[in-house]
């Protein structure tokens, strides 16, 4: 007995690829030159320091131990006041209408659960 062969086509010819190696532009810069921070000014030479005021900060002095607190600006302590006292307004109306809710509505639901439970005892036998 004979085995049978199969003539298979010569495979086709498939160009290579060639793909170019990428190409990056490395981006440079200028170095900035930054003064150490432990500089210090010549002996004999005094610095003009100047206390710059914050103009959205005022200080107040506390006399008996002389220290000055800031204080922020009239329209954010009014814009934080009443925010704070809105959202406990609406805290407390909130509270009082869910436990006036619960107090109504838990009657209601027990109720309602009592006949569904007697039907559904009734239907199971």
């Amino acid at each position: 007995m004979e085995i049978p062969t199969i003539v298979l086509p010569e495979p086709l010819v498939i160009p290579e690829q060639t793909i170019p190696l990428p190409k990056a532009d490395l981006p440079s810069y200028k170095p900035i030159v930054v003064p150490p921070n432990n500089l210090e000014s010549p002996e004999g030479v005094e610095m003009e320091t100047e206390e710059k005021e914050d103009p959205g900060m005022q200080k107040i002095n506390i006399p008996i131990v002389n220290v000055k607190v800031p204080v922020p600006e009239q329209e954010i302590l009014i814009t934080a006041g009443t925010t704070a006292a809105v959202s406990v307004a609406a805290t407390l109306t909130a509270t009082t209408a869910f436990k006036w809710a619960v107090k109504v509505l838990k009657p209601i639901i027990k109720t309602a659960i009592g006949k569904i439970w007697t039907t559904k005892k009734k239907e199971n036998g």
